[in-house]
């Protein structure tokens, strides 16, 4: 998830082959500017030996013999500078997080967009920092509903779901879909008994997405700071806890890029501890805690 980043720990124990005594300050002011650069967020000081432990094997595996040789390297190899980004960054989240925001989709939100569905207009809904694919497949399954041979019905329609994240190997487990079946506890029963399925595992039980509903969601490696392929609007956004560790300036302008993004009357869903402000106060209007509608007529 690109607004999340890993917790720090006093006791960061030092990386075999990579000498703390190579990694100094000026290191550490560099990784913090090129992580804001690239993804917004703020590493603060108390991150230094938390960056030193979670880099030191990258530069162990380079064969470079110091930090700052490392970071020169990076102008060049923007799949390492990936490395970096995943190292620095987690992936916390799970199904079914702040409920409120499912139950205000299902119960204001999804019959809009069934509405939609039923005349033939497309119906565009986005997971901005996707992670590891719990919020996306829980937004899924609530839109597909109780009833699997109605939700069957309309994902059949023209539904269209892009769940995006900055880390590659949190696509790669959102792509594969399944997930210990503990982990799925939190999930309404009936929409768990509609929409998933077992899934071969030795050791802890486990469960899977029902290919019906995989099969509406395109998962993109896509860094929030950069430019947006998509160029149609959105009908639902959802960007939860990614932007708690940005600046101000960076979550201003990144919630009026998404503001943007959604059709007149499309809702914004953050996290609950992220508030609008900014140009996109012009652009939205709350409906309840940390969702908001985008002025306009659908």
């Amino acid at each position: 998830m690109q607004g999340s980043v890993a917790p720090s720990s006093d006791s960061q124990s030092m990386v075999p082959g990579v000498s703390p005594a190579i990694y100094g300050e000026a290191d550490f002011r560099r990784i913090a500017g090129l992580i804001h650069a690239e993804t917004g967020i703020v590493l603060s000081e108390r991150k230094k030996m938390l960056a030193y432990s979670r880099l030191a094997p990258l530069v162990r595996r380079s064969g470079l013999t110091s930090f700052g040789a490392f970071l020169d390297s990076l102008r060049d190899d923007p799949r390492t500078m990936t490395e970096v980004v995943a190292a620095l960054t987690t992936n916390h989240t799970y199904f079914h997080r702040e409920p409120h925001h499912f139950e205000h989709f299902e119960t204001v939100v999804r019959p809009e967009l069934l509405q939609r569905a039923q005349a033939g207009a497309d119906v565009r809904i986005w997971s901005a920092g996707c992670s590891t694919g719990e919020e996306i497949w829980t937004l899924m399954m609530v839109l597909l509903g109780r009833d699997r041979a109605a939700g069957l019905k309309l994902a059949r329609g023209r539904l269209i779901a892009l769940a995006s994240d900055i880390s590659i190997n949190a696509l790669a487990g959102a792509r594969a879909a399944h997930y210990p079946a503990s982990a799925l506890e939190a999930l309404p029963e009936p929409l768990r008994r509609a929409w998933c399925v077992p899934a071969n595992a030795a050791g802890e039980p486990r469960l899977g997405i029902d290919p019906a509903v995989q099969a509406l969601v395109r998962f993109r490696e896509l860094n929030l700071m950069g430019e947006w392929p998509m160029n149609r609007a959105f009908d639902v956004i959802f960007c939860r806890n990614v932007m708690i560790y940005f600046d101000i300036a960076t979550k201003e302008r990144l919630v009026e890029r998404f503001a943007r993004q959604l059709a007149p009357g499309g809702y914004l869903y953050i996290g609950h501890s992220e508030r609008v402000s900014g140009a996109a106060t012009a652009l939205l209007e709350p409906v309840g805690p940390t969702i908001y509608r985008r002025k306009g007529h659908a």
